[in-house]
């Protein structure tokens, strides 16, 4: 009987506070990366360059956010595929976040230093290949380390340290004083946020006899995950990226509503506090749901629910275009993407195919997390500009999202 080797076997020693902790601060780290910006920065840009462009600020932020997710889609598995088949000494995973993390800060330095559209649009691309090295690795640890009846409650603490990574990304760019000084504050965040992980934890290892033979057309064709044959996969996947898409919709122009729609006085402080006030009701469920999750042994339920409650605050946008009710607003969809996000990583994370493929398999599910950013430029900015404005975008984003909510039924191979 052939042994399975540890980085591949189906992990059953439940893991420490410490390496929760650890890992839940990459995780955070990475996320300020992206949402400093997302948040802030890049749309205090396309503002200063949208003049002589021949383009609104909406339409270039668009055209610069989707180029960047773009990149994303593909990134992520296959930085997730190559670190699969990694047998560095230092792990599969490790050697990838190293990386991607060092890459990450020094492409925002690019994006500092930005003079115009295209510098603009060749930095967040460089940001958006880099950090997903470094999160593929991070999320593909988790399968790889942690028992299933753990994950609920791990993927809360990553949660966690998602929702506290967009809120210090948005609070950096906001304190910073400045674009240039925001992008700098990020790129130190990400470099010191990863070091507790990569210092403190070693890796599991892959012998190179267990790494299977290469080819490029088994390379390639091992990112086509058959619905067919993978169903249950297929339809986690396909809630995902529905869920993900209307969160995106809702975030994309959210620092234009409020300075364009609702005309508050301080539009970017605006931003900072209902990323705030989200992040206070997300914090409150993300790891409690996930708890919950693991002790009654189901994971279908919460996601519905939360999908559902998350369509109704989105909805909440469209009819109460007010400052309370935006404040309203995001207190409820913190509350309903905190029990999502902590619920459905560890449902993804039940239904993967094979312990080889983990970081591949789970870079194609991620793809369910970038898509939304190409997609969501591509239906926001037309019906803001052209097909009713924030109230429509709003209403089809609640009906995305909870068509989402609803597919989660026909997952059968989990509860």
């Amino acid at each position: 009987m052939k042994v399975v080797p540890a980085a591949l076997a189906e992990p059953v020693a439940p893991v420490g506070r410490g390496w929760t902790a650890s890992l839940a601060l990459a995780n955070g780290a990475i996320w300020v990366g992206w949402y400093g910006p997302l948040q802030i920065l890049l749309a205090m840009q396309a503002e200063d360059f949208a003049p002589g462009t021949g383009m609104s600020k909406e339409t270039l932020l668009a055209w610069v956010t989707g180029a960047g997710a773009a990149v994303s889609l593909v990134a992520n598995p296959v930085w997730g595929a190559l670190s699969d088949r990694t047998t560095s000494r230092l792990g599969r995973r490790t050697p990838w976040i190293v990386a991607g993390a060092a890459g990450g800060a020094l492409s925002l330095l690019v994006l500092a230093a930005a003079g115009g559209l295209w510098a603009m649009v060749a930095g967040w691309c460089l940001v958006q290949l880099t950090l997903n090295a470094a999160f593929a690795a991070v999320t593909a640890a988790v399968p790889d380390r942690v028992p299933r009846l753990q994950r609920g409650a791990v993927g809360g603490w990553l949660g966690a340290a998602q929702i506290l990574g967009v809120v210090g990304g948005t609070g950096l760019a906001t304190a910073a004083g400045g674009v240039g000084a925001g992008y700098v504050a990020c790129a130190v965040f990400v470099t010191v946020g990863v070091l507790p992980y990569v210092l403190g934890h070693p890796d599991l290892r892959l012998a190179v006899t267990d790494r299977p033979p290469w080819s490029w057309r088994g390379f390639l064709a091992g990112f086509w995950l058959s619905p067919r044959r993978h169903h249950d996969l297929g339809w986690a996947w396909l809630t995902r990226f529905l869920i993900n898409l209307s969160n995106a919709l809702v975030l994309l122009y959210l620092l234009y509503y409020l300075r364009d729609r609702l005309h508050h006085e301080d539009p970017e402080a605006g931003v900072l506090i209902l990323t705030a006030v989200n992040g206070v009701t997300l914090l409150a469920t993300v790891v409690a749901a996930g708890v919950w999750s693991d002790r009654v042994g189901r994971r279908k339920p919460f996601v519905i629910w939360s999908g559902v409650l998350m369509a109704v605050a989105t909805a909440l946008l469209a009819g109460w275009q007010t400052w309370p009710g935006a404040v309203v607003s995001a207190a409820v969809l913190g509350i309903g993407f905190g029990v999502f996000t902590s619920v459905d990583f560890a449902l993804m994370t039940d239904v993967l195919p094979t312990a080889l493929d983990r970081g591949k398999d789970l870079g194609v599910i991620n793809v369910a997390n970038a898509l939304p950013q190409v997609a969501a430029p591509a239906l926001a900015a037309p019906i803001v500009t052209h097909l009713g404005g924030y109230r429509v975008l709003y209403l089809v984003a609640a009906g995305i999202g909870l068509a989402g909510a609803l597919l989660v039924r026909r997952i059968r191979g989990a509860d």
